[in-house]
């Protein structure tokens, strides 16, 4: 039996945690933001602690080629929620600034 490494055994637990939470999480603030409803303070924070914790692991993915495509697909989901969730601010604010 091969040894885990402890950057294997952190990226495991990483993945594990991503699927089992996160990414259930995200997909439920995309719909969200699809449906044009803006964001609460939770999902603010949702998206800024994700985002941080991205920027932390960013080092331990670049080591593990093997999770650098679900890392990109991750983090283009975030910014495709992040994007929207900006536009349809945006369209909230146009009518209130042509009053």
């Amino acid at each position: 039996m091969t040894p885990v490494s402890k950057d294997q055994g952190v990226a495991v637990a990483l993945l594990t945690e991503f699927t089992t939470h996160r990414l259930p999480r995200a997909l439920d603030i995309r719909a969200k933001v699809e449906r044009k409803e803006p964001l609460d303070d939770l999902d603010i924070g949702f998206l800024r602690e994700v985002f941080e914790t991205a920027q932390l692991i960013k080092s331990q993915v670049d080591r593990q080629p093997e999770y650098q495509e679900i890392y990109a697909r991750a983090v283009a989901l975030y910014k495709e929620i992040m994007d929207q969730a900006m536009a349809n601010e945006r369209e909230r604010a146009e009518p209130a600034s042509r009053l």
